[in-house]
This record gives structure tokens, sequence and C-alpha cells, in this order.
């Protein structure tokens, strides 16, 4: 269920930008945040510097996110920049990520929390791969809204024709998505802010609102009291002391689960259910720095007590006994490949990092990769190389607990690290379980 935002009040919205290399990505943040008068002085001062350095014709706005000497001298965004900043109506984190294909794996990083995505596109060059590849990713991720932002207009002398095209065919594309987002384009120059902050004179024929005005305003999800509740343990707590705490009282038998709330939110006195051992129990405590709490709020860390002893440790998880997760040794899930010198291939072996859980998992079978430019699945290759995305089914040496993705963006997500080299391979969200009479011994192939 999604929760309308009320405009009127100060709320937080994540968005990433995301297109092909020199489309305008860090100059349209620059510029969001220079009109918007949310950079300080000296920041500014230093842009100028900097401009005049780089012999630019003019103030280069990009400078205000691209903070890599290597990006400054390039002139191109490789590491995701986050930028914060604020309006009398909202909050705002901005993730910043680069256009080259190389860096797709650090564009799912940046849009992976993301409630919104701006998708850049050069109005001389139009719809590209990299345009479907990034609002393929989007889709994959559930990132309900899209902002189409037909940039550099100026380039094409804010020619309707040319704006009304790409739409079309960026529509076209977009139809054939299993995810479909809510898509609205705005025609703009980055450069010179025509519909960026304000509305610009030179689009007559384009009646919605400046890209500031849509952000300020879109209603997105979330998370809310009424979602699932689901707590990741991340440690136990055991004092072991006799000393008294002003706020927890004796500490001699205080036993307490840390961890952050994923979604959802418990009280105390909830009844609820404890992975792995699936005992149920009775919430008897809340607590954080400040004290005791009696009810808690999504992403924010806790530290709950419970009326009896159960065993559960990092990588457990606590659910309402209402509202249980799902248990899993083995399921499929959409992944996108990072790692640019090793190839996955079937039974390839690597660690599972999901939630607060790291188990040993193999990958059983690669049930379809698909092909970013016309949505097609394929099985005629079963290797992923570098930005290969596609279907897996992967097998985990215990279970895990876990909600798909398209449920629960925290509980239904994994990443998967390479045994030797430690290196995070890829990314990826789980679609369903495979039941357990599908296979045998989920640990004897592992």
């Amino acid at each position: 269920m999604d929760v309308l935002v009320n405009p009127t009040e100060s709320s937080l919205l994540r968005f990433t930008t995301a297109g092909s290399v020199d489309d305008g990505k860090s100059t349209l943040i620059g510029r969001l945040l220079y009109d918007s008068k949310s950079i300080f002085e000296d920041q500014l001062l230093a842009v100028e510097e900097s401009s005049k350095r780089r012999g630019d014709a003019h103030v280069n706005l990009a400078l205000l996110t691209d903070g890599l000497r290597a990006e400054r001298e390039q002139g191109i965004t490789i590491d995701v920049a986050y930028r914060y900043f604020a309006t009398p109506k909202r909050k705002f984190i901005i993730a910043d990520t680069p256009g080259h294909i190389q860096y797709t794996r650090n564009m799912v990083t940046g849009a992976s929390t993301a409630d919104l995505a701006i998708i850049l596109i050069d109005a001389r060059l139009g719809v590209i791969e990299q345009t479907m590849r990034h609002t393929y990713l989007a889709s994959l991720l559930r990132i309900g809204h899209i902002v189409l932002a037909v940039n550099k207009m100026d380039l094409v002398n804010f020619d309707q024709a040319v704006y009304d095209k790409i739409v079309a065919d960026f529509q076209a594309f977009a139809k054939g998505l299993d995810n479909l987002p809510n898509v609205t384009p705005i025609p703009m120059s980055a450069l010179n802010g025509d519909n960026v902050v304000d509305k610009s004179e030179a689009t007559p024929w384009y009646q919605g609102p400046s890209l500031l005005q849509h952000l300020e305003t879109v209603q997105v999800h979330t998370e809310t009291a009424a979602d699932e509740a689901r707590f990741a343990v991340q440690w136990v707590i055991r004092p072991i002391s006799d000393r008294e705490d002003a706020k927890l009282g004796n500490l001699h038998d205080y036993r307490g689960f840390a961890g952050r709330m994923a979604s959802g939110t418990f009280r105390v006195g909830d009844e609820v259910l404890v992975y792995p051992s699936e005992m149920t129990t009775k919430i008897t405590g809340l607590h954080t720095y400040e004290g005791p709490q009696e009810e808690t709020t999504p992403q924010l860390s806790y530290s709950i007590t419970v009326a009896d002893e159960i065993d559960t440790s990092r990588g457990g998880m606590i659910v309402k006994a209402a509202q249980p997760a799902q248990t899993t040794h083995e399921f499929d899930a959409m992944i996108c490949w990072f790692a640019d010198k090793k190839i996955l291939k079937p039974r390839g072996r690597f660690h599972l990092r999901h939630t607060t859980n790291d188990v040993r998992a193999i990958v059983t079978d690669v049930l379809y990769k698909v092909n970013i430019s016309t949505l097609e699945k394929s099985i005629e290759s079963k290797e992923f190389a570098l930005n290969d995305i596609g279907c897996v089914r992967i097998r985990c040496a215990s279970p895990i607990f876990f909600d798909p993705y398209a449920k629960n963006r925290t509980t239904g997500s994994f990443i998967l690290v390479d045994e030797q080299s430690n290196n995070t391979v890829a990314a990826g969200m789980i679609q369903r379980s495979v039941d357990a009479d599908d296979f045998e011994d989920p640990g004897a192939a592992i």
C-alpha cells in the first residue's frame, strides 16, 4: 500500500540520477543546488576558481558533485556522490551516479535505496542503450517514479517535435517492462536552468511542472507502521555486569537483541516469532541510547528484550507472529553482475550476504539473461560477464529469512561475495523460494 506524502509537510525524498556519459547529470544536480540556494558561498567560490583553472567558459556547476580528482580532471563521474539539500516543503538526498557502462554497478548501488530516478537523455541523441539499461535497472530495483529529463534542449532550439519523439520512443520501450514505473517527462536545459527550479519561457508548449516542483510534490511510498515488521538481529548484547544502569536497571541478566528495523514497527507486548528457532515470545522492552521506547520507527536501531530465553544471534530475524517471513535454502533471483575479471558460471560458489546473515551459497543454474535493448529473455549463454543481468537459482548452506524483493526491498535483496578475493561480484533481488522438494540436502554440494 502506498502512503501519500502531504507536500505541505517536510518529508524526505531519496532520488538518483542516471543516464549516459555527458548527458549532464552532475550539471543538473549542481543547477538544482545553485538555483535552490542550497550551497555555501565558499563552495561556489571554490567551483568558480576550479572552472577558471580548467578554462571553462562558464561556472561549471558539475564540480559541486564531482569530488574525486580523476572526476574533475576527466569531466566524468566515476563514483556515487551523495548530496543533501532541503526546501521549505521537503528534504532531499541525491545520489549522483556514473554514466559509463563500466560503472553500472555504481548506478545500482546509488539507486538501491531511491524513491525516484531522474533519467537524463541528451536531446540530440535520443533514447540510447544506456537509457534503456538504466530504465530497466530502475524497474528491477522497484523504483516507483521516473523523471524523464530530456536535457540540452537549448542545443535543439527547444524544438517540441524533438522532445515529443524522445518521449514516444521511451514510452514504447517502457511498455515492455514487468514493473512499469510512473514516468514524468520534462524538457530542460541543466546548463541554463530551464525547467529545473523555475518554469522556462523557452518552452511555452510545455504545461507540466519544473523538476523541483515535481520533486517537492511527488507522492512516494514511505516506510510506515502498516508494513510487516522485520528486524534483522545484528548483535546480542550481554553486559554480564552487576552494575546498575539508570535506564535499564541491573545489567547482570540483561540480554538484548540489537539491530535495525527494516520495516514496520514493534510495540512492547507484541507477540513475535524469532528465527531461526521459530519460537514465539513477547517483547518486554525496546531500548535506544535515549532510553526505553514504547514503539519502534522503521530504519532506526534498537535493542529488543523478550520474555523467554530464545536462541538467535547475528543473522537471525524477529518478526510479528501474525506476519511470518519466508524461510528457504533455495530461491530464484534477478542479479546484476559486477565483476570485470570473473565470469559467473553454474556451480559457482560464493558468500551470500542478506540483511545481517552471511551464508555460503552456490549458483545451481542460470535460468535466463536479459537483452537490455529488446527486454528479451535468452538462455543461449549461461555465463555472466560484467553488467549482465538475468535470473539465477541459488542454494544456501543454511536458511535465510526473507520476503520477495517486490514486497520488501530490504529483506528481499542480497549481494554475492567472491570467496577468494572477498570482492562483491553481484547484487541480487529475490523473486521466489524454490520448494524444498525440488532438491536434496542443501549443504551437500557446498
